[in-house]
């Protein structure tokens, strides 16, 4: 929600008289206070500033108060007392400290900044300073930081903390995002003003002076608390967004339409004495609403340990009604007490998994996962954290994952987000209030709906260089994976992206990119971020390696990616634990230090769950990696689909246009063509193979305007069913959706992507064809013809291409596939016909003599907009005497019927 000073369970705010204020001061006016936010693809750059004068009658402190989102870098904070600018600067925290320090020896330290987590938050921090300056004084603050918006459960969140303490005569927040925003929801008893086009958005909240006060004869201002704008953007495909600017790229990946995995999950719970009252009252209240959230393609267990370790069930079950009854009867008759044996409780966690996996009880490509619920450090059994980090990093299975939630303050989240990232998961802090039940029930819905695994994201050898971590276990519904690099010098215009993920489907997406469009439009915009994806790369990388820090196994190692840190941080201006922004006035003479805890969970550097970085891995070695992929659970790798691949034989035999059938006869060398005069909504049968098990059905569309007295049809839809995998294949105008019995799954016509379950494999060129090959033994191609959108007659439509050398069964028929029997045809006594462009002819085909038409159709496979002609003989009366039967035999009931026996 957007929702300005709106108390709510999801920003629980500390009580009024303990909440900081923006400016701080016995008797000051605060001329202005501003909040910028520009937003350039998922990156914020935040600007806030504020105009203070001191209108005491003795010198005072005057603070500046600022809260910030923890997983944002400072970037810069600027300050002017009475004409004199203080600028700052990010260096090293050991440089930083020591010209501080060397200012201070000289009397000229004007102050420190500092920046701190603010008690009982779960995502902000303070960042503070205080000024001591003289009567009349005129101080304007502008503090600058930065952060990537992160994608949960469907939306971005941009949140701004507002707390001026007292009213302003100029008021504002503006943001402004680059294109267009959807969904975008606020609540505000002063409803900001949103405006939105094709390339930006823009949302300004400028209550004035009488929209701020808490009552119409108060002096005190209501705005007080949080506006969050909460919003998703429009999605061209499943294959991402890939960007190009200023010589770097970042790749967005959020695929939707697509089903979700089944899930394994043992919930390990801590029941120690600790756990007693509200934490175990928001436990127990979460899992009741968690439990009824599996279905039964999902299993579970439960774990619960204090000094010993209890199992609900030592296997597996199905997530049924009756399982999950019996389950939540378990959980609420729980009484905590006792110690905590952490080490003990995963241990018996990760055999239950590995019991389930060997005994072949789920299915292979299903998640599994540990979630674990505790509130304290280890008691019992092994209490070493490192022992107990080891231990679970020893038993646990590369498919399985590890997630922490650990509740209240007590806990070592430190150690539980350790082990949750060696583990292939994460972790989160849960606050020990009266909405500890929501907040575990909305972690909870972040991982509830696995739609891939093993998802890769490549790029072609010596195209890019410093990759982020481009490969990622899972990828939960509604979240989003971000991969940057930098663009590395090319003679080509263009950068592609190859995207390979292993869902109920294999899957193979690729994107490209213009490498200078994005900055000819960046720089025609008046707010936007025009170096967003330089800082980007460098937040994401410098958050990676934050927790590769925390991770290493060696002091070497350690030493080594500090000096990393610092680097990047310098060169990018972060403030993080191991940098410090220096301020100082533009004589130098006087310094600031704005400087963080030591401890690198806390501060405005602490961020977010950073992960690991990986290496740009070359397209030659995907290549060698493909074969083994192949063993291994069918995952395949990068392959570019290019015409080499897609283009069918020479000889096919096709239905295009209004719909033209071309049937070719390699005996004879003869093409002959007939149409199909059917209704609109008709589905006729175009191949059925009750030995093979393959259907191609047609479903026929209208045009928008009558032609001549007459409706011309189409097909709008294709669909390919294979009956040994359940798989069915359904093309139409708007994308393509693959389906199994279980699950369905949608891609659009905006991307390239390779796809392939069982025998069936899907190859998608973006915006021009769909090829489906069976068991390699069938082929078929599906054309896309676009028309203009305000085209006032004619609507988008799909062509059909089969080769003559498909193999199927002696059963197959089908108005195409019957002639995979090629009957005999003579055609004699050419002649002039009544149109002298058009000879007729005789045809003997099947016992029967017919009048036919020499002419010519379209072929649109190597030319879409004009064709190629293929010359035939015309059958009139909708083949009849060249079909078996008669065209209204072929007509059948839904997509994936066969055709009944003629």
């Amino acid at each position: 929600s957007l929702g300005p000073w709106k108390r709510t369970h999801e920003r629980p705010l500390r009580p009024r008289s303990f909440r900081p204020q923006a400016i701080r001061g016995d008797d000051i006016t605060v001329k202005s206070y501003r909040v910028e936010s520009r937003i350039t693809s998922r990156f914020a750059h935040t600007t806030v500033r504020s105009s203070v004068v001191n209108s005491a009658s003795a010198a005072q402190s005057i603070g500046f108060n600022v809260q910030i989102p923890k997983r944002a870098f400072i970037t810069n904070f600027t300050m002017n007392v009475n004409g004199i600018t203080f600028i700052g600067s990010v260096k090293e925290k050991t440089v930083a400290r020591n010209l501080y320090a060397q200012a201070r020896a000289r009397g000229k330290a004007a102050g420190i900044v500092r920046c701190r987590t603010t008690a009982n938050s779960q995502d902000m921090e303070t960042f503070k300073t205080e000024v001591h300056v003289p009567p009349g004084s005129h101080i304007e603050f502008e503090l600058h930081y930065q952060e990537m918006m992160y994608r949960r459960l469907g939306f971005y969140e941009h949140t701004l903390y507002l707390q001026p303490g007292r009213l302003v005569p100029q008021f504002q927040v503006r943001i402004c995002r680059r294109r267009r925003i959807c969904l975008c929801f606020f609540t505000s008893p002063v409803c900001p003003c949103i405006t939105s086009t094709k390339d930006k958005a823009h949302i300004v909240f400028k209550p004035n002076l009488q929209q701020q006060r808490r009552c119409d004869n108060c002096s005190g201002s209501a705005i007080d608390g949080v506006f969050t704008v909460k919003y998703d953007v429009t999605r061209d495909s499943n294959a991402g967004e890939l960007q190009v600017s200023d010589g770097h790229f970042v790749q967005f990946f959020a695929p939707s339409n697509l089903s979700p995995l089944p899930k394994n999950i043992v919930f390990v719970i801590d029941v120690s004495g600790s756990m007693w009252g509200v934490k175990m009252k928001q436990t127990v209240e979460a899992m009741q609403a968690i439990l009824d959230d599996l279905t039964m393609d999902d299993h579970f267990s439960i774990v619960d340990f204090n000094h010993n370790v209890r199992c609900w069930s030592e296997e597996l079950v199905h997530g049924s009604s009756i399982q999950v009854a019996d389950a939540k009867a378990y959980i609420k008759n729980i009484k905590p007490n006792g110690g905590t044996n952490i080490n003990e409780a995963l241990m018996r966690a990760v055999q239950i998994l590995v019991r389930a996996s060997n005994q072949r009880v789920i299915d292979p490509r299903s998640v599994s996962m540990i979630i674990l619920v505790s509130d304290g450090d280890p008691t019992v059994g092994e209490i070493k954290l490192s022992a107990i980090q080891k231990n679970v990093k020893r038993v646990m299975r590369q498919e399985f994952s590890l997630f922490s939630l650990g509740i209240g303050f007590d806990v070592d989240y430190d150690f539980l987000e350790r082990i949750a990232m060696e583990n292939r998961g994460m972790a989160q802090r849960i606050y020990a209030n009266h909405d500890a039940a929501e907040q575990l029930r909305m972690f909870y819905s972040q991982v509830s709906s696995p739609l891939l695994r093993t998802i890769s994201i490549q790029f072609p050898e010596d195209s890019v260089s410093d990759v982020t971590r481009n490969q990622f276990d899972k990828y939960f519904s509604g979240s989003e994976l971000v991969v940057a690099g930098k663009v590395l010098p090319s003679e080509s215009g263009t950068l592609t992206s190859f995207t390979t993920a292993s869902a109920r489907l294999d899957i193979t997406l690729e994107t490209e990119a213009d490498i200078a469009e994005l900055d000819m439009e960046l720089a025609k915009q008046q707010h936007s971020f025009t170096g967003f994806a330089r800082q980007l790369w460098a937040y994401i990388t410098v958050k990676q390696l934050i927790a590769d820090r925390s991770l290493a196994p060696t002091a070497a190692k350690k030493r080594k990616i500090t000096q990393q840190i610092m680097s990047l941080a310098v060169e990018h201006q972060f403030v993080t634990p191991l940098t410090a922004l220096l301020v100082e006035s533009e004589d130098a003479k006087e310094r600031l230090l704005a400087d963080s805890p030591r401890d690198p969970k806390h501060g405005c550097c602490s961020g977010a769950r950073p992960k690991r970085r990986c290496d740009n891995v070359t397209r030659r070695k995907v290549s060698q990696n493909q074969k083994r992929a192949t063993k291994l659970n069918r995952q395949i790798t990068m392959c570019s689909v290019g015409p080499e691949e897609w283009t069918l034989p020479p000889t096919v035999n096709l239905v295009d246009n209004d719909p033209h059938f071309i049937v070719h006869l390699p005996g004879s060398n003869t093409d002959v063509c007939f149409n199909i005069d059917s209704k609109p909504g008709h589905i006729l049968n175009l191949v059925s193979d009750t030995g093979a098990g393959v259907v191609v059905n047609g479903q026929l569309i209208r045009s928008k305007q009558v032609h001549k007295g007459h409706v011309r049809t189409y097909f709008g839809t294709i669909s390919v069913y294979h009956q040994p995998d359940g798989v069915s294949v359904t093309v139409g105008t708007d994308g393509i959706a693959v389906a199994d019995g279980r699950s369905n799954h949608n891609f659009t016509w905006g991307a390239t992507a390779e796809i392939s379950q069982d025998g069936v494999r899907i190859s998608i060129v973006k915006d021009a064809h769909v090829t489906v090959t069976l068991n390699d033994s069938v082929r078929v191609m599906v054309l896309l013809h676009r028309v203009w959108k305000k085209n006032p007659a004619n609507v988008d439509f799909l062509g059909l291409y089969i080769p003559n050398d498909n193999r199927y069964s002696p059963l197959v028929h089908g108005l195409i596939g019957q002639f995979s029997r090629e009957p005999d045809v003579s055609v004699y006594d050419v002649r002039e016909g009544v149109d002298p462009l058009k000879k007729e002819a005789t045809m003997e085909v099947k016992g029967n003599r017919l009048l036919v038409t020499r002419g010519w159709q379209k072929d649109y496979r190597r030319d879409k907009k004009r064709g190629s002609n293929v010359y035939c003989w015309f059958v009139h009366n909708s083949g009849k005497g060249f079909i078996d039967g008669h065209y209204t035999d072929y007509i059948v009931p839904d997509l994936n019927s066969f055709l009944q026996t003629l």
